[in-house]
């Protein structure tokens, strides 16, 4: 008979568990959030001290009539949602509609464990707790603030630019360094530098590099040109300089003023908190930040190891603190003796400081084993877990190791009495830590250049023979825009956002299409500049780094009892209002305004206006509505743009022969006619801003309406299409050869959405067959079906296989190389 009933929030969570409990418990899941703030309402009593209602979020009723049901039968309940705000709150809600009242109250205590392993979780039920209500509150803080921003800000959006768009109080300072970042690159002015390398060859190999370091015994200067010079730099500014110092150095000797060789250490760094995982795995693996959270959430709510059934491979994932338990530290301690010997093996187990501020709530990311390693598990994990587990497993293990040792040298070299140049080298002498794991960088350092620099063996006083000098200009670099590593690294640094809220702050910003992301990077979009301009001018003192970090700062005192979540609501309600009410009256409306340029429209000479719409700002008629006249606007530093709009004037139209003009869609710039709605011909802009080709029109008829097919360019490709379009939509396909086995059509060559290639019924939508494995017209040899396909294994081999059910046929087909290889 159950005894006690379990609640944690998620079904592979509940599976673990459950195994490690036994009889007379049942675990159940409540799938989250039961209840929240309601969808259509603000659901705040702003004059009875900032009173919430909750609601049942909608489709949670079952589960909680399941739980209530459940608790029906049982003496005692436990609560065993994450250890966080977050999973707090939840449980106080699953208390308040299991706990029940009078003689009918149930017992219910809070269970907290860091990893979900059986002497984990049998720890924290032999020392429950209660729900901790500051953790509540400060959770509630968040919710609230949140939903004040959101409901009375993001209506002011909608007004002035679009519906659709938020606020939010965390993504709107997100947002701004992203913006900020954008206008510094776009103000960044370039200075030429020059620097100097000789190629020098010692008695003994290897030639090497030293670069120009002194003149007149001033260091030469090759970055942070923004300062003044100081009286002890110099700076090599134009080539002519350069070439000045080129020549005096031709005719000098080359002599060995110093070798200095030295010992240096490089330390391993700590055990993962939630930040430094989503860097590294950004870097490493390009995961986007939300999925490492996901793969994460999967790894220590548990995974199907074997025999041993479901196992949380790590302890858990939201955390800002590096503190280890001494019984991981030990077992990890034996893991690195026996595995990489005993000179790997510090004397005492190394302990790092967490940062200033961290909640230090729970241990740091790691295996909930040492020794359960990658090659152990790699056969029970799909690629994206093994990966992650990977990387949290190896840092875990390095966090505990010797530092690496590195040789570095570094010599000087007088060319005469003016100038000095300098080589550094570094050899690695003691491999440590790096045996195992070596941490990502953003971007390279001095200290890639020395490793991958080799120097010979040289005697101070050794003359050198120039081989050739190697003058080289460069430019300053403006800042780089962020990745989604380096702006959580920001966000962290500066103390905005928790653990718990990096991955929504970087989803929302993208879904928002605020920023667009372009090779890895961060952009702003127009829309993004617009709404971070229209809240930095109306909520300057709210939406701003120092504030939003004093904000978690309040939330932090909260979770420790200092404050009552009630006073920091009022203190920020009563700044916020003031600033509301004078964004209401102020704050610049987008939506509705024109500003009339000199441009005249070609359709009826009326003066053209820029305006704001879905796609960004663009020009159109004044004489609107009766001409409805549109234009695209290049974007600022966009040559490719201004090309493109310069060649549109002298493009026409292919079917009417009237100008094109260029117009913005949903994916960008596209050439139009001018005669749209009546003429609704477009075409495509490459990359570069190029024009696509016009149609290539073919001697072939169209068998539905007699008119010339032509070859058009469609987003996945070239295709042959009807001239006619949009009267007539006759579109030829591909077809592979094969009949249709349930229709008899052709079964031609498709398109997905997403440009993969399939293989369905040219008869469709009549006909809805479709295969992913291409068709081929041979029947098969043991069942005589009218076709076989061709399928692709993952190892990259191919093979025939018949599609008949029952029928079991397969031939393996040799590859190109394998054939040429067993040729040769």
């Amino acid at each position: 008979m159950t005894k006690v009933l379990v609640v944690v929030e998620s079904p592979s969570k509940a599976k673990t568990i459950n195994k490690y409990l036994g009889a007379g418990y049942k675990v159940l899941a409540s799938v989250g959030h039961i209840k929240d703030l309601p969808k259509k309402d603000i659901g705040i009593d702003f004059d009875n001290n900032f009173e919430p209602t909750y609601e049942t979020i909608p489709g949670k009723e079952k589960v909680i009539r399941e739980l209530k049901s459940a608790a029906k039968d049982v003496e005692t309940i436990y609560v065993a949602t994450d250890p966080d705000r977050e999973g707090e709150a939840i449980g106080w809600h699953i208390k308040e509609e299991l706990e029940g009242r009078g003689k009918n109250k149930k017992v219910v205590r809070r269970v907290l464990f860091n990893e979900i392993t059986k002497s984990a979780i049998q720890q924290s039920f032999n020392n429950p707790t209660d729900i901790d209500q500051h953790l509540v509150d400060a959770q509630q803080a968040r919710r609230v603030l949140d939903r004040i921003v959101g409901y009375q800000v993001s209506p002011l959006l909608w007004d002035k630019v679009r519906r659709g768009l938020s606020a939010g109080r965390v993504q709107s300072v997100a947002l701004r360094l992203v913006v900020e970042r954008e206008r510094d690159i776009e103000a960044f002015v370039k200075t030429e530098y020059w620097t100097i390398a000789a190629n020098l060859a010692a008695k003994l190999p290897p030639p090497f590099d030293a670069r120009l370091f002194k003149v007149d015994d001033k260091t030469v200067k090759i970055a942070d040109f923004a300062k003044d010079l100081k009286n002890t730099e110099v700076h090599i500014r134009d080539e002519v300089q350069a070439a000045a110092i080129v020549a005096e150095l031709q005719s000098q000797v080359f002599v060995v003023s110093s070798v200095a060789t030295k010992e240096k250490k490089r330390n391993p760094v700590p055990a993962f908190i939630t930040s430094k995982l989503q860097q590294e795995a950004s870097r490493k693996l390009r995961f986007p930040v939300k999925k490492t959270m996901q793969v994460a959430q999967r790894l220590y709510e548990g995974i199907e190891i074997g025999d041993e059934g479901a196992v949380g491979l790590i302890t858990y994932m939201r955390t800002d603190s590096t503190r280890v338990s001494d019984a991981a530290l030990s077992e990890v301690r034996g893991l690195i003796g026996s595995q990489y010997g005993a000179q790997y093996l510090p004397e005492k187990a190394i302990h790092y400081r967490s940062k200033k501020g961290a909640q230090d709530a729970h241990e740091a990311i790691r295996p909930t084993s040492a020794f359960r390693t990658p090659e152990s598990v790699a056969a029970y994990l799909g690629k994206d877990e093994m990966a992650l587990y990977k990387l949290i497993w190896q840092r875990f293990v390095a966090s505990q190791m010797l530092p690496a040792i590195f040789d570095q040298t570094t010599i000087d070299i007088s060319a005469g009495r003016k100038y000095l140049l300098r080589a550094t080298g570094s050899v690695l002498k003691f491999d440590g830590f790096l045996k195992v794991y070596e941490e990502g960088k953003d971007e390279k350092d001095e200290e890639d250049a020395e490793r991958a620099m080799s120097l010979p063996r040289v005697e101070e006083g050794e003359t050198l023979t120039l081989n050739r000098l190697l003058p080289e200009q460069h430019f300053t670099e403006p800042p780089p825009r962020f990745t989604e590593a380096t702006l959580v690294k920001a966000l962290e640094e500066q103390g905005i956002g928790r653990p718990s809220t990096y991955a929504a702050i970087m989803t929302v910003i993208q879904d928002r299409e605020y920023v667009a992301r372009k090779e890895g990077r961060f952009f702003p979009t127009e829309l993004g500049f617009i709404v971070n301009d229209l809240l930095v001018a109306s909520f300057d003192d709210l939406f701003n780094v120092q504030y939003t970090a004093h904000m978690e700062e309040e939330l932090d005192e909260i979770e420790e009892g200092k404050v009552r979540w009630t006073d920091t609501l009022a203190e920020f309600y009563a700044k916020f209002t003031v600033d509301l009410k004078a964004a209401k009256e102020n704050m610049r409306d987008v939506k509705r305004q024109e500003i009339i340029t000199d441009e005249k429209c070609e359709n009826c000479g009326s003066p053209m206006a820029i305006k704001f719409g879905r796609y960004g700002q663009f020009l159109a008629c004044t004489n609107y509505p009766e001409c409805k006249t549109t234009r695209d606007i290049p974007k600022p530093h966009d040559e490719a743009g201004e090309e493109a709009h310069a060649e549109a004037a002298e493009e026409t139209c292919d079917n009417c022969g009237r100008p094109m003009v260029l117009k913005r869609g949903r994916f960008g710039q596209f050439l139009a006619c001018t005669g749209y709605p009546e003429c609704k011909t477009t075409r495509k802009i490459q990359k570069g801003g190029q024009f696509a080709a016009p149609d290539v029109v073919l001697e072939e008829s169209c068998p539905q309406c007699s008119q010339h097919l032509v070859v058009k360019q469609g987003r996945f490709g070239p295709f042959t299409a009807c001239s006619n379009y949009p009267k007539c939509k006759f579109i030829k396909q591909e077809t592979t050869g094969v009949a249709c086995p349930e229709c008899g059509g052709d079964i031609a060559v498709r398109k997905g959405k997403r440009g993969k290639t399939f293989y369905g019924c040219a008869n469709y939508p009549a006909c809805k067959f479709a295969l992913w494995d291409k068709p081929l017209p041979q029947s098969c040899p043991k069942c005589d079906n009218r076709f076989i396909v061709e399928k692709y294994k993952k190892d990259g081999t191919r093979e025939l296989v018949c599609k008949n059910e029952g029928c079991d046929y397969k031939e393996q087909i040799a590859s190109e190389v394998s054939e040429t290889a067993a040729v040769s």
